[in-house]
């Protein structure tokens, strides 16, 4: 079935998203853990991808949780060193497919407040013919609504519709709906399915 659109995920996609090393690097393993195991930092990061504010979130959630605010508040703080580095060759995909005119768009659990300080740190955000952002959409992956909503949307019909995420569970959800999907466990991955489709080149996939 011939694809008509490819659809990113962010985190862990095009910008690793691991939270965990930041904290393992800042406060040691042994406080991170602690600070993990007795708050649900990615429950608190959940509500935020699902419109909730983002400094207000993460302040109020600090406030509850005195001996570990400092740390709960780096989050909101510190947000550009738990989120990065980008992955630069899914970035090179995503250019080289908009360079031969195929449209691509992105689904990402992202928060309203953090999406937009990420695209003033990573330029390629703005890219994306269209962009599906949780925190705007008030629900996230993989709620089978946020798929349906994309695909009232974006006007391409689901089979024709080519998705890459990370976690198993949201592709999933678009498999059942009919999407063709590709689960991302690194570049090459994703670069060599592109290339099987037909919508690059070797030369063109390559990092």
């Amino acid at each position: 079935m011939a694809i008509d659109a490819v659809i990113f995920d962010i985190g862990n996609v095009l910008i690793e998203w691991q939270p965990e090393r930041y904290y393992d690097r800042v406060y040691g393993e042994v406080l991170r853990r602690e600070l993990f195991a007795n708050v649900d930092l990615h429950g608190m990061n959940e509500n935020v991808d699902r419109g909730e504010d983002f400094r207000e979130t993460i302040y109020a959630t600090a406030d509850k949780f005195p001996d570990y605010a400092d740390a709960i508040r780096d989050w909101h703080d510190q947000w550009l060193e738990l989120a990065k580095p980008v992955i630069p060759h899914s970035v090179a995909l995503l250019r080289a497919l908009r360079s031969k005119g195929i449209p691509c768009f992105c689904l990402t659990n992202f928060g309203v407040g953090s999406f937009a300080f990420a695209e003033t740190q990573y330029p390629f955000l703005t890219e994306f013919d269209r962009r599906y952002i949780s925190g705007h959409m008030r629900v996230t992956k993989p709620d089978p609504q946020i798929y349906r909503m994309v695909e009232l949307d974006c006007g391409v019909a689901p089979g024709n519709l080519l998705f890459t995420d990370d976690r198993a569970e949201n592709i999933a959800v678009a498999a059942d709906r009919g999407w063709q999907t590709h689960h991302f466990e690194g570049p090459q991955g994703l670069a060599a399915r592109l290339v099987t489709e037909g919508l690059l080149s070797d030369a063109e996939a390559a990092p």
